[in-house]
C-alpha cells in the first residue's frame, strides 16, 4: 500500500531537467500532507497551504544551497501549519504539467515554473499575482519581489500618512515614533510588512528585521520588500473580493480574541494623573456631571514624581499613591477599571536596575553585559522580552500589580523607541541583533503579557493597549493607538486612513488619542468637539493628551461639555451594536471600521478615506476642517438617512450635510438594524433583558437581515465553547405597502434573560400606519410625526419567534 506522500513523490521524482541551461530549475518535488517540498539547484523551499485561502512560502537554503537559519514566524499563529494540515490536507492537490507544478487548494492555486521556480497565484483559474524576483537571500539580507499590474492599487505598510493607495511610495520597515505628526508621515509607530491589492490578494513578508518596503516607487511595476536579515518567508492570501481578502488575511494571521465589554466604554486618561486623590476626584467629577466612564488610565506618575529618572521602578510611588490597593478597590466598586502604563526601559537610576541586571533580564552587548544607552528619560537598559529570563523577571511585576486589582495594561514606547541595531537578544537559545527583531519587539512583549494573564486570570479577558507590534499582534488582544498625534486639525485629518490601513490587516482596535495629544497652546473647542464626535464611532474612546489642556470633558464649559456628554451617552446607548461588531471581528475577522470598498464598488471606493463604514449600518464622514456650515459627503448608491435627524438622502452623489456644533455627518443605510440600550453610565450596567431595536425602512429595500451577538461580556471562552446568543432580525416589504419584521433567537449563555422587553423603533415610514400587530394581535404604538418614526414595545421569551406586521 503506497501512502499519499509516497505516491506523489513517485510521480514527481521523475521531473527531468527541462531547461538544461537554467540555473534555478526544480529537481524534485514532494507533497507531504499540506506542504510541497521543492528542491532546486539553488534554493530549496516549501509551499504550505494555509486554511482555504492562502499559502506560505519559506526558503530552506540560501542562493548557494547552504542551509538557512530561519527565525520563527511571527505573522502566523504558533500551530498554524499543524492546524492547516489537519484542516486542508485532504483538499490539497498537486498537478504536474510539462512546465509547471500546480498546488491546488479548493479554488486557489500556486503555480511553480519548473525551469525558474518562480511562483504565480490564481483564483478560480485566473492568475492574480506573480513573483518578479521572488524570495532572495544574499549577504545584504532577504528580499521579496512581485510584479505589479499597471492599474493595480494597494493598501499596505501599516501606520503611514500617505493616502489610502500606497502605490508609488517607499517606506522604512522600522517601527519608530513620530512625535506630533500631522498630514504626512512615511514612518510611524506600527508599520506592517504587508500589502493588500485591489486585485484581491495580500502579500505578507514574514520578516521582523529592519528593512524597506517599495510599492512601485523605484520601479513602477515592482513590489519589493527588503530586510537586513531574518526570516526568508512570505504568506500569500487570495480572495474573491476585498471583504473576502480582508477576512481571509485575518484568519491566516489569527483573529483577535473578544475584548472585555468595558473596552467599549469611556476612558479617563491624560499625561498624567499625579496622585491618588486626583484620580478619585476625576472619577467623582464624571459621576457628578452625569458623563459615563468605565476606566481610568494612569501614565508614568504612578511610579515617580518626575518625567525623568524613574522609569523602570515598576512599583507605586507611595507618597503620591499611599494606598493604591484601596484606590483600585474603591474604583472597582464603582465599576471603574484601573489601567497602568509600563515601559520596557529600566533606567540605571531606577529601583529595579540591579535586580534586572542580576537576573540577566536585559538585552546585552556582545560580551553579555547589559547594553546601556541614553535617551529622553535617562540612561537605561532594555528588557529582553525575547529571552525566558527577561520575560520571567518582567512578569513578576505585572503579577504583583494584577494581585492589587489592576485590570488593564498599557505598554508604551514598545517600538522600542530607542533600540540600537547591535544590541543582543536571546530568542529560543539563539542570539539575535536588535536589527533582526526590531519590528517584533512590541509583538513579543504583548504576547508575554497576554499569555501570562490568561494563565493567571483564566476567567478574564486581558486588555493590552500598545502602540507597536507586527503582523498577527491582534492574536494577543493588542489594542493599538496611533501615537503622539498633534493636537491640531492636521492631526485629526489622517486618523481614518491610519485606522483603516491597520484594520484591514487585523489590527481592528486601532484608534487615536481622542482630542489629540501633543502641543496646543490654547483650547480649540471646535477641534476637541469634532474629534470626540469621531471618537464616538471609533473602536476605542480614550481622550488622552498632555495636561496643559485637559483632555477630559468634565473640565470644559458648556456647550463643549454638554455636546461631549451627549455623544458619550450615545456611545453607551450604542453598546449592543458596538459589542456585536466586536463579536463579528472575533468570529470572522471583520473590522469594526471598514473601508467603503468592502461594502460598495471596489474600484470607486478603494482610495477613499474621507468616510468609512462603522459596521454594516453607519457611514461616518469626519469633519476635519474648522468653521464649516456644511460638510460634503460622497454617498454610495442607495438610500441613506441622517442618523440624527432622519432626513432621507439619495445616494450615488455628493451631498452637503448641514452642520451644527452638536451634530455630525453620520448616515444610516436604508435596510439597516441597530440594537441599542438606554441610560447607561457604565458598561457593567448593560441589561440584556431590555433592548431597543432600530430599523431604517425605505421602499427601495424589499428585504434585509441582521445578526446581533451577545454573551456575558466577560468569559474568555464564549466563542470557543459557543456560549453566546444571537438574535436574528429580518425585514420584508411587499408591494401592498406592508412591512413585516421578524425576531428569532439561537444559542444561550449563563445569565441570559429568560424574557426580553423589546422596543422596536422604525424610521423612514411615510405616514402613521393604520395597523400594527405582533404575532397576529393588534398593539398600541407611538408615532412621531416630525421624525416619521414608529415605536412599539412587547415582551417575549428569549427563544420565541416574533412577527411584527406594519400596514
Amino acid at each position: 500500500m503506497i501512502d499519499r506522500k509516497q505516491r506523489i513523490a513517485l510521480v514527481c521524482a521523475g521531473l527531468a531537467f527541462f531547461s538544461v541551461n537554467t540555473v534555478a530549475e526544480v529537481q524534485t518535488a514532494t507533497l507531504e500532507k499540506a506542504t510541497l517540498n521543492i528542491d532546486t539547484d539553488t534554493n530549496d523551499f516549501t509551499i504550505s497551504a494555509l486554511h482555504d485561502s492562502g499559502f506560505q512560502v519559506t526558503y530552506l537554503t540560501d542562493n548557494n544551497g547552504t542551509p538557512y537559519a530561519n527565525l520563527p514566524s511571527m505573522a502566523l499563529p504558533e500551530h498554524a501549519l499543524t492546524d492547516a494540515t489537519k484542516n486542508t490536507a485532504n483538499d490539497v492537490e498537486l498537478v504536474e504539467t510539462a512546465t509547471t507544478l500546480i498546488l491546488k487548494l479548493k479554488n486557489i492555486a500556486a503555480h511553480v515554473d519548473k525551469s525558474t521556480h518562480a511562483i504565480s497565484y490564481s483564483v478560480n483559474g485566473k492568475i492574480v499575482a506573480k513573483e518578479q524576483g521572488g524570495l532572495s537571500i544574499s549577504d545584504k539580507g532577504v528580499s521579496l519581489s512581485f510584479a505589479l499590474d499597471e492599474n493595480e492599487k494597494l493598501y499596505g505598510g501599516g501606520q503611514r500618512v500617505l493616502g489610502m493607495d500606497r502605490r508609488g511610495h517607499s517606506m522604512p520597515l522600522y517601527n519608530k515614533a513620530h512625535y506630533s505628526y500631522t498630514t504626512s508621515s512615511n514612518q510611524m509607530y506600527f508599520g506592517l510588512s504587508a500589502v493588500m491589492s485591489s486585485k484581491n490578494y495580500s502579500v505578507l513578508f514574514d520578516n521582523t528585521a529592519s528593512g524597506e518596503l517599495d510599492i512601485g516607487k523605484t520601479n513602477s511595476d515592482e513590489l519589493l520588500f527588503k530586510a537586513q536579515g531574518g526570516r526568508a518567508s512570505y504568506i500569500m492570501v487570495l480572495g474573491e473580493n476585498l471583504e473576502d481578502t480582508v477576512t481571509s488575511t485575518v484568519t491566516v494571521t489569527g483573529k483577535q480574541p473578544l475584548p472585555p465589554r468595558w473596552l467599549l466604554g469611556n476612558f479617563a486618561s491624560r499625561f498624567g494623573y499625579k496622585s491618588q486623590q486626583e484620580v478619585m476626584d476625576v472619577v467623582d467629577q464624571f459621576n457628578q456631571q452625569d458623563i459615563p466612564v468605565d476606566a481610568v488610565v494612569l501614565d508614568l506618575y504612578w511610579f515617580g514624581k518626575d518625567i525623568k529618572g524613574h522609569m523602570g521602578n515598576l512599583s507605586w510611588d507611595r507618597e503620591a499613591f499611599p494606598e493604591p490597593e484601596a484606590m483600585i478597590a474603591n474604583l472597582r466598586e464603582q465599576d471603574v477599571k484601573t489601567v497602568l502604563i509600563t515601559e520596557p526601559f529600566i533606567l540605571t537610576t531606577s529601583k529595579q536596575w540591579e535586580s534586572a541586571a542580576n537576573a540577566n533580564a536585559l538585552a546585552t552587548k556582545d560580551d553579555g553585559t547589559p547594553y546601556t544607552f541614553d535617551f529622553y528619560f535617562g540612561n537605561t537598559g532594555l528588557v529582553d522580552v525575547f529571552s525566558e529570563t527577561g520575560q520571567e523577571w518582567f512578569w513578576q511585576y505585572y503579577e504583583k500589580l494584577a494581585a492589587q486589582g489592576v485590570a488593564g495594561w498599557w505598554g508604551d514606547l514598545g517600538e522600542p523607541e530607542v533600540h540600537p541595531d547591535d544590541i543582543q537578544h536571546m530568542w529560543q537559545s539563539t542570539k539575535v541583533s536588535g536589527a533582526e527583531v526590531h519590528n517584533a519587539f512590541g509583538h513579543q512583549w504583548a504576547k508575554t503579557v497576554y499569555n501570562n494573564l490568561t494563565e493567571l486570570q483564566p476567567d478574564t479577558r486581558p486588555f493590552v493597549l500598545m502602540r507597536s507590534g507586527f503582523l498577527g499582534s491582534q492574536r494577543y488582544g493588542m489594542v493599538p493607538w496611533t501615537g503622539d498625534v498633534s493636537r491640531s486639525w492636521g492631526g485629526l485629518k489622517p486618523q481614518v486612513e491610519l485606522a483603516l490601513q491597520m484594520s484591514v490587516f487585523g489590527l481592528a482596535y486601532t484608534h487615536s488619542d481622542v482630542g489629540g495629544f501633543a502641543g496646543g497652546e490654547t483650547f480649540d473647542a471646535e477641534l476637541y468637539t469634532r474629534w470626540l464626535q469621531f471618537g464616538t464611532f471609533s473602536p476605542v474612546f480614550r481622550p488622552h493628551a498632555q495636561d496643559n489642556i485637559a483632555p477630559e470633558p468634565i473640565f470644559h464649559d458648556d456647550p463643549v461639555k454638554s455636546i461631549a456628554r451627549k455623544f458619550i451617552q450615545l456611545r453607551y446607548s450604542m453598546l449592543p451594536y458596538n459589542y456585536s461588531l466586536a463579536f463579528e471581528n472575533a468570529l470572522f475577522g471583520t473590522p469594526l471600521m471598514r473601508p467603503l470598498a468592502m461594502a460598495f464598488n471596489e474600484s470607486t471606493w478603494f482610495e477613499n478615506a474621507a468616510s468609512y463604514m462603522w459596521g454594516d449600518a453607519l457611514l461616518v464622514s469626519v469633519v476635519t476642517s474648522p468653521n464649516q456650515t456644511t460638510w460634503p459627503t460622497e454617498l454610495p448608491q442607495g438610500v441613506w438617512f441622517d442618523f440624527f435627524s432622519n432626513t432621507k438622502y439619495q445616494g450615488g452623489k455628493t451631498v452637503n450635510y448641514p452642520l451644527t456644533q452638536d451634530n455630525f455627518p453620520v448616515w444610516v443605510k436604508a435596510g439597516s438594524f441597530m440594537p441599542m440600550s438606554n441610560s447607561l453610565s457604565r458598561t457593567e450596567q448593560f441589561n440584556a433583558r431590555e433592548l431597543e431595536m432600530h430599523y431604517w425602512h425605505d421602499s427601495s429595500v424589499t428585504s434585509a437581515s441582521y445578526t446581533y451577538y451577545e454573551d456575558d461580556g466577560k468569559s474568555p471562552e464564549s466563542i470557543e465553547k459557543g456560549v453566546y446568543a444571537t438574535l436574528l432580525l429580518s425585514a420584508a416589504a411587499n408591494g401592498n405597502g406592508a412591512l413585516t419584521l421578524t425576531l428569532d433567537s439561537e444559542g444561550s449563555y449563563i445569565g441570559m434573560p429568560k424574557q426580553r422587553e423589546i422596543t422596536y423603533v422604525v424610521h423612514g415610514l411615510e405616514a402613521k400606519p393604520k395597523k400594527v400587530s405582533v404575532d397576529g394581535a393588534v398593539v398600541p404604538v407611538t408615532w412621531d410625526e416630525k421624525g416619521k418614526t414608529l415605536s412599539l414595545a412587547f415582551t417575549c421569551d428569549y427563544q420565541q419567534l416574533v412577527e411584527i406586521v406594519i400596514m
